[in-house]
């Protein structure tokens, strides 16, 4: 989770959504109602378009369907697209057709816990996979039945949109935190962004400066934790075993220039594990990675 010290001559708006918090920041105090009130709007159309835990979202409706072409807004295009393509970057460790499983495992509308379980049987059955999914203009074509699960890439994606807006819109800096993805654009403050990243009061932290349009998102094993059939689960799936990834590390955070490919790159960081450290390094970011037993391993110049 990333925090911010707030500096002198910015004004800030905190809610919940989503069931994590939500923050607004700009430089600009006289816009901070209007620009809240966009960005309110703006998620609000984003949930309507991607969340799996509403029935009357497209997601949703989509996987209650028996076809297998769908008729999609623009919206929802544009975040299947930006899952897609993280998918293919990441050689389909980040895939978002693993909505069934998760709720399968435990993970449904109801939030964690809330699945269907099945008797004596944890590992869930793959109906697909992002190499089944294809967009062909405003056309979505996918197996039916296929719940998609958007969360991590659309919730990044809303952050990097949001704080764009607000500063195309009103010409202040911006900052957009949701949960542990965070992004900043246009003029900074006095003291620029400085932002805490810490998964809570007993992890270690670290207090990172950003500056013009950066973004910063940390991917957690220790939250969004539920138990099933006797099991600890968390709600970053491997794959390969259609399992929660093995808690190699209990975090990890990427520093890049956008909160799409930070968020992408802390999510495969997770799900791989040992091969984390050497794969975020040839990506050329700034990270990290805290271990299981509380180890922490910086990458790319992350500061001290």
């Amino acid at each position: 989770m990333s925090s911010l010290a707030v500096t002198d001559g910015t004004a800030v708006a905190d809610w919940t959504v989503w069931t994590t918090q939500a923050r607004l920041v700009v430089t600009d105090p006289s816009v901070l109602d209007i620009a809240t009130a966009l960005v309110r709007h703006r998620l609000d159309e984003i949930d309507h378009a991607a969340s799996r835990f509403r029935p009357d979202s497209e997601v949703s409706v989509i996987a209650g369907s028996e076809q297998a072409v769908h008729r999609i807004s623009p919206l929802l295009r544009e975040l299947v697209g930006v899952a897609l393509d993280a998918a293919q970057q990441t050689h389909g460790v980040v895939d978002p057709t693993l909505g069934t499983v998760l709720t399968h495992l435990g993970y449904g509308a109801g939030g964690v816990g809330s699945g269907r379980e099945t008797q004596g049987q944890l590992r869930a059955e793959r109906r697909t996979t992002w190499r089944d999914v294809h967009l062909d203009e405003d056309d979505l074509r996918l197996p039916p039945g296929t719940l998609l699960d958007l969360g991590a890439t659309a919730k990044a994606a809303a952050a990097d949109r949001c704080a764009e807006e607000v500063t195309d819109r009103y010409g202040c800096g911006a900052l957009v935190s949701l949960g542990g993805d965070l992004r900043t654009c246009g003029a900074e403050p006095q003291g620029g962004w400085n932002v805490l990243v810490q998964d809570g009061d007993d992890e270690p932290a670290s207090v990172i400066l950003l500056s013009g349009a950066h973004a910063v998102a940390t991917s957690s094993t220790l939250r969004r934790r539920w138990r099933h059939h006797g099991q600890q689960m968390h709600h970053l799936l491997d794959p390969m075993t259609l399992l929660p990834a093995r808690p190699v590390w209990r975090t990890v955070t990427v520093a890049a220039e956008s909160c799409l490919r930070a968020n992408t790159l802390s999510t495969q960081a997770i799900v791989l594990g040992a091969r984390a450290v050497a794969v975020l390094e040839e990506a050329g970011v700034a990270a990290r990675l805290v271990a299981s037993d509380g180890a922490v391993t910086l990458v790319g110049g992350w500061p001290e």
